[in-house]
């Protein structure tokens, strides 16, 4: 009877320790399923989230092309007869109305930042200016044009016969040629108070390629 009650001790001890080795053993299962899902999950959120910002990414490459093949054609057709190279003035045009987003380039076809004068041919708007080493918010008066072709002449002009002034004032520029040489030009006779305008520019044409405009 003892051998009996010892021999069904131990079938229940073994019993109980394979019971307590198989939940042991499916709580560890359950633990790295939860995890290896969170971790699944976390790495199809990153995925989602990078594909989400290279489609954003392309969009706004696809809108600045868009405008560059709107206005690419009018630079070189205006420019040539200005001693300019178009690439700088498309590089401009981009940088300076935000690929043709901004309020003034939308609303009034200004896509250089112009001022203006005369009350019935400009308006009104907030810009940026570049003084004494820091940006600072000022309101001034900015050309109205009735096409963005209107606004490039106007641009190619101003290089041409300089301000009121100084009829020479861009002579560096219209001497420069080759578009970096001209876009640092555009610093040294003062067309920009933005320290970093040549190297914005410069980058702008050889990442669009900007310069077959000029052949």
């Amino acid at each position: 009877m003892a051998r009996k009650r010892r021999s069904k001790k131990l079938s229940n001890t073994a019993i109980i320790m394979r019971t307590f080795i198989i939940l042991f053993l499916l709580i560890i299962a359950f633990v790295a399923f939860r995890y290896y899902r969170r971790q699944a999950i976390q790495s199809e959120q990153i995925r989602q989230e990078q594909l989400a910002r290279e489609e954003a990414r392309q969009k706004i490459i696809r809108q600045h092309k868009a405008f560059i093949r709107e206005i690419g054609p009018i630079a070189k057709e205006v420019d040539k007869s200005f001693d300019l190279l178009p690439s700088i003035t498309i590089a401009q045009a981009c940088l300076e109305s935000d690929y043709g987003k901004s309020d003034l380039s939308q609303k009034y076809n200004n896509l250089f930042g112009v001022k203006g004068n005369n009350p019935n041919t400009s308006a009104v708007l907030k810009t940026k200016e570049f003084e004494k080493g820091k940006w600072i918010e000022i309101k001034a008066r900015f050309q109205i044009y009735d096409s963005y072709e209107a606004s490039i002449r106007a641009h190619a002009r101003l290089f041409q016969k300089g301000t009121t002034w100084d009829a020479k004032q861009y002579r560096h520029v219209l001497a420069a040629k080759n578009y970096e040489a001209q876009a640092h030009a555009l610093v040294k006779d003062g067309y920009a108070t933005d320290p970093d305008y040549a190297d914005k520019l410069i980058k702008l044409i050889e990442e669009y390629n900007l310069d077959r405009f000029d052949k």
